[in-house]
């Protein structure tokens, strides 16, 4: 890009629609901020300036996208009075270049997309360039008036509208790219003399046409990227869009999705061929998966790497885990993080493995928990088993060798050790280490008490 590029995104409504304390663009679509969805988008476009105008709640806004975005990427603009678009920007002029351009964009409009900016930017020829869209509805929006030889001549409010230009239904979107060096004119020479009192940014291309300026145009490919959000029922349908739209990538990629509108992509999912999801899943985080993976029905997975030949049964949460290839996981298992599963191990149903390792073919099927731990090769965990890894302050590491046989319903007390080949009878609670290749039994002697209930039940 030749010129400098300033991108500015209004970020300064209270949005009393939402209900809400929290400020209207930190409302999240797919986990993230709208906002931080619109900066992510912006950032692509590589700006020279990337200014934030906020206003309402503003300090938990900075404070937020400071977090997210930490390399001083963000400059920001206070807007202490909400007296309309035009003002908002017009606050952003002291950071602006005096050469170049500026796009303006929406911090409650998550959608719109770096290629429908970008068609904008290639556009731009020192002139005005907006983003607008053609509705069977045009109520709301203010509308695109066109002179004689169909040129963009003026956009009119839908309040101030008359009786024909309500039958336009080519709307404007609010997107714009302006020359640096005519926008502070235009600005300082808004009015407020309209029927909210405010002053709009819109009126900014009534005054390049004045100027003989050329006011271009990108239609919108989708109706949804200039969608923005004003209460809760428009935040919910931003967010179905963007999950299918997810979909139809991962459908595209070569992924079967067994019912595409049920499924939640709330972070970023690769995956390799052959892989199936079923119906419910949700994904945040970075979640891998290689190749013929196979997830069931209703499992949550965040952050995990997950190999090939992998299945995942129904019901199963998976949390900052690994699983290597051949591995079987659930139903209604759940990996905690830290959890490491090599090649074929398997993982059964109401078993919790956190912070643990679990060695090549080792099975922990049934009914455990499985905490600070390191389990070797072919070991077997008997149902009801759990490591005792926490004493009230601090946790303490169980290692079990390889080979291993745990009985079921056994307590094993951290620190401990269970060597090659041991095996541990049923019922035990283990609390010194187990010897190599040896059974070791540690369980109270059954007695029978004769003549005890008859004689307490006289």
């Amino acid at each position: 890009m030749s010129q400098k590029l300033n991108v500015v995104i209004l970020a300064a409504g209270k949005g009393k629609r939402m209900n809400s304390s929290l400020p209207k663009v930190l409302h999240p679509i797919s986990n993230k901020p709208m906002l931080q969805h619109v900066i992510e988008t912006a950032k692509q476009l590589s700006p020279q300036k990337l200014i934030v105008v906020y206003g309402h709640g503003g300090d938990v806004v900075q404070s937020k996208m400071q977090q997210i975005f930490t390399n001083n990427e963000l400059l920001w603009a206070l807007q202490d009075q909400q007296l309309g678009t035009g003002h908002a920007v017009k606050c952003a002029l002291p950071l602006l270049d005096n050469e170049g351009m500026t796009l303006v964009l929406y911090g409650d409009v998550p959608l719109i997309s770096v290629e429908t900016l970008q068609s904008m930017l290639a556009k731009y020829n020192n002139n005005v360039v907006m983003l607008t869209d053609e509705l069977v509805n045009p109520h709301g929006y203010g509308r695109v008036v066109r002179n004689e030889n169909k040129q963009i001549c003026a956009i009119v409010e839908e309040k101030d509208t008359t009786s024909e230009q309500k039958l336009i239904r080519e709307i404007n979107t609010g997107f714009y790219v302006f020359p640096n060096q005519n926008l502070a004119a235009w600005l300082n020479a808004l009015s407020n003399d309209n029927s909210q009192g405010e002053y709009y940014l819109t009126d900014v291309v009534g005054l390049a046409h004045q100027q003989q300026m050329t006011i271009d145009y990108v239609k919108s490919p989708y109706s949804y990227e200039v969608m923005g959000v004003n209460n809760k029922l428009q935040l919910e349908e931003l967010e179905r869009i963007y999950h299918l739209n997810q979909a139809n990538k991962l459908l595209e990629s070569g992924v079967t999705l067994l019912d595409k509108s049920r499924i939640d992509l709330r972070g970023e999912l690769t995956a390799g061929q052959d892989c199936v999801i079923d119906v419910n899943c949700v994904f945040s985080g970075k979640v891998i998966l290689g190749n013929n993976v196979q997830i069931g029905a209703g499992c949550i997975i965040s952050n995990a790497t997950i190999a090939d030949n992998v299945t995942i049964k129904s019901y199963s949460i998976i949390e900052d885990a690994s699983i290597a290839s051949g591995a079987q996981i659930g139903p209604y298992a759940r990996l905690r993080p830290g959890a490491k599963l090599a090649a074929n191990s398997h993982v059964g149903n109401f078993v919790e493995i956190k912070n643990s390792s679990v060695g090549v073919g080792s099975k922990v099927n049934h009914l455990t928990y499985i905490g600070d731990s390191e389990i070797g090769d072919k070991v077997n965990i008997g149902a009801g088993t759990v490591t005792c890894n926490y004493d009230g302050k601090n946790k303490f590491k169980t290692t079990i060798g390889n080979n291993v046989f745990i009985g079921s319903g056994s307590m094993l007390v951290a620190p401990v050790q269970i060597g090659d080949g041991a095996l541990i009878g049923a019922g035990s609670v283990i609390t010194k280490n187990a010897a190599e290749n040896e059974l070791t039994v540690a369980r109270a002697k059954q007695v029978t008490i004769n003549g005890w209930l008859t004689k307490n039940k006289k």
